[in-house]
């Protein structure tokens, strides 16, 4: 995605300094979107806060991409409202530790490499789909709380947040025309901030949706019973919540590698994940996984290294600690207006540019998966669709291109030269392609082109040796891969043809 990485500049050295103010943006963010998640989800606020303390700085520490950010994010918090509200948050805290012990798993077995099996057109839609998210989820801001009702601003208070909003906007623009010694994004909030200060103007802040205060987060082993019924209750929970967290977690490592330029470690990503989950269950913290907004605004202000994650997560841990009364005064408009630019900067706008000249299948799965993203709030779900749609719309073409040469040869023998790989969607035009009935009665079957790719395949083969042997003819297969061999020793019982060896031709089955 050629055009995210032309937004940032990775071809500087490690600048501390950018680090450390890179972090401080980052948790000025963190801070109202971990306690507006935790409780959306019905948990207690600081439950918000300590698990983006502690996901942010075991991440930061341990995972395996400097530059990602994460925290307490909506898309596992989501996962576990339900169980909130059947079985209460000591149940939520244990299933928060399986799924931490489910996601290090994936990371000692190393199953995160199937991650590459995400198409360019899925992560066209699910990055689209999540800006779009990120910017609507800025209008709950414009609504405040009347008679027991959400309603819009107005007059006064509406006209304040939109000018508030659009300073911060302009600042994040222009700032950099300026210098880029500092982050955009912070001067924009130190501004606004200092603006609603001085000029003592009535706007929401970060207090109005909830304290921030706290002290260290305490060991608690949660107080559930060790039963098996206990584990039949978190376990789909438990799944769906590591599921979704890697998911998103491993789609961020792939956003950053393409902006940085260089690789990172899902292996890695997976074990610090899973590790600081169940940490999580372990500290009070609601769990979570990485968070592509905060992200992509670590990356803008210029991080490259560890620190500014580290620096981020040991900020909020202070403002929990001793910067509340400070931090609880920050104008939500100047946290939108920063947020709103992350979402401009995530979309995709590439997107638009190669849409006639992507194929109409890529096209309508990038929508359908941005649509998706958009409508359930579920990313894992979105993408995991896009994946079927695109591995059955493979299949589909795959199936199509399967064809063969056919001729005779001076001893009467009947050659079909196959092309495309023989499985479960090119199985009928492959039974096409002969005639059993015309042919004479030897016949070879060339695969020098071609493979048996599956159980389908063999099968084919076996119902068509058959037909072969009833009609007392003689059918041979050659120039099979040594993989395809395989493939059919493994199936003898099922299937018996004749193999003709040709120690002279070699394939390359990488």
């Amino acid at each position: 995605m050629k055009p995210i990485s032309g937004l940032f500049n990775f071809s500087q050295k490690v600048d501390y300094k950018v680090e450390v103010l890179a972090g401080l943006t980052v948790a000025m963010t963190m801070i109202p979107e971990s306690l507006s998640f935790a409780i959306l989800a019905g948990f207690p606020p600081l439950v918000g806060l300590y698990a983006a303390f502690i996901m942010g700085l075991v991440t930061a520490l341990f995972g395996g991409r400097p530059g990602m950010v994460s925290g307490g994010a909506g898309a596992t918090a989501v996962v576990l409202i339900a169980l909130m509200q059947s079985h209460g948050l000591e149940y939520v805290f244990a299933a928060v530790i399986l799924a931490g012990v489910f996601q290090a798993a994936v990371g000692l077995f190393k199953l995160g490499k199937f991650i590459r099996l995400v198409p360019q057109p899925v992560m066209y839609g699910f990055v689209n789909g999540l800006a779009v998210i990120i910017f609507m989820a800025q209008f709950g801001q414009f609504k405040t709380m009347a008679n027991g009702e959400l309603t819009w601003l107005s007059g006064s208070p509406l006209w304040i947040m939109t000018g508030l909003v659009a300073l911060t906007i302009a600042i994040v623009v222009f700032f950099p025309k300026i210098t880029k010694a500092v982050p955009a994004s912070l001067v924009a909030i130190i501004v606004v901030f200092g603006l609603v200060l001085g000029l003592g103007i009535d706007t929401r802040t970060v207090k109005d949706i909830a304290s921030v205060s706290g002290g260290f987060p305490p060991f608690h082993l949660p107080s559930v019973p060790f039963t098996l019924e206990m584990l039949q209750v978190i376990f789909p929970y438990a799944l769906i919540m590591a599921g979704v967290g890697l998911t998103e977690s491993l789609l961020t490592l792939n956003l950053v590698d393409e902006i940085t330029g260089n690789k990172g470690n899902g292996s890695k990503e997976c074990i610090a994940q899973g590790s600081a989950n169940i940490l999580n269950g372990l500290f009070f913290g609601m769990g979570g996984c990485a968070m592509i907004a905060q992200t992509f605004v670590n990356l803008g202000a210029g991080a490259k290294a560890r620190l500014s994650g580290i620096i981020a997560a040991l900020t909020i841990l202070m403002v929990v600690l001793f910067g509340a009364p400070v931090i609880e005064r920050v104008p939500m408009a100047a946290l939108v207006g920063v947020m709103i630019m992350v979402a401009i900067t995530t979309f995709e706008w590439a997107s638009f540019r190669v849409i006639n000249k992507m194929p109409k299948q890529d096209v309508i799965i990038g929508i359908l998966v941005a649509v998706i993203t958009v409508w359930l709030h579920n990313l894992a779900l979105a993408v995991l669709i896009g994946v079927i749609i695109s591995a059955l719309v493979f299949a589909w073409e795959s199936a199509k291109r399967i064809r063969a040469r056919k001729y005779t040869d001076e001893h009467g023998i009947r050659h079909y030269e196959i092309y495309g790989p023989l499985f479960f969607g090119s199985v009928t035009a492959f039974n096409e392609k002969f005639d059993v009935g015309n042919d004479p009665q030897e016949v070879i079957i060339d695969f020098k082109d071609s493979r048996v790719a599956d159980m389908s395949g063999i099968e084919a083969l076996n119902k068509l040796t058959e037909k072969y042997r009833l009609a007392g003819k003689t059918l041979h297969l050659r120039h099979l891969s040594p993989d395809c061999r395989v493939l059919l020793k493994n199936a003898a019982d099922v299937i018996d043809v004749n193999i003709m060896e040709d120690p002279a031709y070699l394939v390359a089955v990488k």
